[in-house]
């Protein structure tokens, strides 16, 4: 008799939080998860890029306020070495931080008061190459933008794409992966990077959450629609 065993890819985790019993809390939530695994666990941001080279995480949930180096400089720091995503947790107090991170970096942005649903979810998306974007953090980080960015010419901006690079930031600002709309669209997943990468070049984004954002701000998206 055959029997065939289903590989379960196991996503690896990497904790940067100053405060141990969060850290305690959300190792808890993800460790119930037969697919996610904690790597490892930091008290703050500084050395992110080689505690990512020990630990070989596929996304660092990484605090925004902590002392030394903090989230912010943290997430610009292994974007600039080409770490793993980030998805960051806040809280609503740091709403005047939340542009600065997206501006970053950062794939992911979660409440520390969410549910551990969304908190598991947040890491599978963000870990698949999706952005994840919290709904309660969606306003605030639409004001960090419009107060920090400075946007300018937006409809001429999204005037510039073509309807298939129009679905494609659709279907990003819902938070699909490069595999996911490839699928949607039936098409290759290296066509798919391509709309990507030109999507971020004629709205002048720098990368997946920025153009959320972006499509947000400019009512070409919106939330629930």
């Amino acid at each position: 008799m055959h029997v065939s065993c289903r590989t379960i890819r196991v996503i690896r985790v990497l904790l940067v939080d100053d405060q141990p019993m969060v850290r305690a809390g959300l190792g808890l939530v993800l460790r119930s998860q037969p697919d996610i695994q904690v790597a490892g666990e930091r008290d703050d941001g500084s050395h992110i890029v080689s505690a990512v080279q020990q630990c070989e995480p596929d996304v660092v949930c990484m605090d925004v306020r902590m002392p030394g180096t903090d989230g912010v400089e943290a997430t610009r720091a292994l974007r600039a070495a080409g770490g793993p995503p980030v998805c960051v947790l806040t809280t609503f107090s740091d709403d005047d931080v939340l542009w600065a991170a997206v501006d970053a970096g950062a794939a992911g942005f979660e409440l520390k008061s969410s549910t551990p649903e969304n908190l598991i979810e947040a890491v599978r998306t963000v870990a698949s190459g999706g952005t994840w974007i919290d709904g309660t953090l969606l306003g605030p980080i639409l004001d960090s933008y419009r107060r920090l960015a400075r946007p300018g010419h937006r409809p001429a901006r999204l005037a510039a794409l073509t309807d298939r690079e129009l679905e494609v930031l659709r279907l990003m600002a819902r938070g699909a992966s490069n595999r996911e709309i490839a699928a949607h669209l039936s098409v290759a997943e290296t066509t798919v990077k391509t709309h990507v990468g030109t999507v971020f070049s004629k709205l002048g984004a720098r990368d997946r959450a920025a153009a959320i954002v972006f499509a947000y701000d400019s009512g070409f998206v919106r939330p629930g629609g």
